[in-house]
């Protein structure tokens, strides 16, 4: 018996020993986390892990796979802390709550993620979705079913009655739709206590909020306060004890000044971030996600006739300007800043376009990419494995020609994309 336990130890040690490695030769590395790129790395990948940066040009060993990146510079996979992977906005959306399925929606959440993974995307906040889609995406995804970024989902956002995320905005009067705590509405501190609990027993992972109106629901204003102090303070107490934190859509003013003060995480858009709000989100140490680019997005088919709802259009074309100015100004003022699209509003697969909004309002190329990597690991709570091109962390890893430090729209151009160890394109 004891020499046939030494044989079976062999064995396994030999086994060990006998899995190969994957070299990725970088050109040029940016880790995400230093301030600057260097030069001619080797990056060595056992299973789904980087076990070293080694300098130069390692030569494989037996059986070793060589990725060749010489001519490229590789970056940690990039991050987007706010995405609705279960739609595109169209002129159809409206009609499409009506004639769409659960599956249907599935399917084409599954579709969107890997366009966003092969976009360079490893890692997405998900704020908001129908069915809780996401929830169920995550975990496929997570079980190698599904081709897709690793999904932190806040599955259904939660809005007072006529709310911007009230989904039965704009239904006719017959319908007598009245949505509770279970569909994301509340109207009182029980009601949202409640609704956290029902995200919690739901599988999500983050609550997000509708602290104020929005600009593509049907409903008249895109600023005015949506929930109580009273209202905030249950939501966001309410996921500290469950272990979630809060995302703060928010456009107006005092919206925001509510969501700070109640204790959210992050504010979303900030379109209308005064000085006063800048500084209560140092204070407090909340982030600003400022998805420029669906501001962008917005005004400009605000534009096409008949695209956007009546009601919907002059929102769209006043606030959707006014973001990347918040932006300069917020990131002028010391706010901290996290990378972040509302992809979904624009299409999937173009939330790289970001980096460049944001470098023109001022932020320099390799802050715009650490929002996007390190920053946003931390912010997400998974630094310790990701977010880094470093010993021990996940091999989350991406490549682009040329220098995106010199033109930050390279990373529009994703050439190399490897999710925890194995290589999607």
């Amino acid at each position: 018996m004891k020499h046939l336990i030494l044989l079976l130890a062999a064995a396994v040690m030999t086994a060990g020993t006998a899995v190969a490695d994957t070299l990725i030769h970088a050109g040029r590395l940016i880790d995400g986390e230093t301030d600057r790129a260097v030069a001619e790395k080797t990056i060595r990948i056992v299973g789904g892990d980087i076990r070293a940066i080694e300098n130069g040009y390692t030569s494989p060993g037996d059986g070793d796979t060589v990725v060749d990146l010489r001519d490229s510079t590789v970056l940690p996979g990039l991050m987007d802390t706010h995405v609705h992977l279960t739609g595109e906005y169209s002129s159809n959306s409206n009609l499409n709550r009506f004639i769409l399925n659960e599956a249907d929606y599935a399917f084409d959440a599954a579709k969107y993620a890997r366009r966003t993974l092969l976009a360079g995307f490893t890692v997405v906040r998900n704020l908001g979705d129908a069915f809780n889609v996401t929830i169920a995406l995550r975990k496929a995804i997570a079980a190698g079913d599904v081709e897709g970024p690793m999904i932190i989902t806040a599955g259904t956002s939660l809005a007072s009655t006529g709310g911007h995320g009230d989904g039965t905005n704009g239904w006719a009067a017959r319908f007598d739709a009245d949505p509770g705590p279970k569909q994301g509405v509340v109207n009182s501190a029980e009601d949202a206590k409640k609704a956290v609990r029902q995200r919690y027993k739901e599988g999500a992972d983050w609550i997000k909020i509708t602290a104020t109106g929005g600009v593509l629901s049907v409903a008249k204003s895109g600023q005015n306060p949506q929930f109580t102090d009273d209202e905030f303070r249950a939501i966001v107490e309410t996921a500290t004890d469950y272990g979630m934190r809060v995302a703060a859509h928010a456009h107006g003013t005092e919206g925001m000044k509510r969501a700070v003060l109640a204790g959210v995480a992050s504010i979303e858009h900030g379109t209308y971030m005064s000085e006063e709000v800048m500084q209560l989100m140092k204070d407090h140490g909340t982030f600003y996600v400022p998805t420029i680019l669906a501001g962008n997005w917005v005004a400009e088919m605000a534009k096409t006739d008949g695209f956007f709802p009546e009601l919907v259009r002059p929102k769209a074309a006043a606030i959707g300007p006014l973001i990347e100015g918040t932006f300069a100004a917020a990131y002028k003022a010391g706010v901290p800043i996290v990378f972040g699209t509302d992809t979904g509003v624009s299409p999937h697969g173009d939330n790289a376009q970001e980096f460049a909004l944001m470098v023109r309002s001022g932020m320099p190329p390799m802050e715009a990419i650490q929002s996007a990597t390190s920053v946003a690991a931390d912010f997400l709570d998974i630094g310790t494995t990701h977010g880094r091109l470093e010993a021990g962390k996940r091999a989350d890893i991406i490549a682009v020609k040329g220098d995106p430090l010199d033109d930050i729209s390279l990373l529009e151009h994703v050439s190399f994309v490897m999710r925890g160890g194995t290589i999607y394109k």
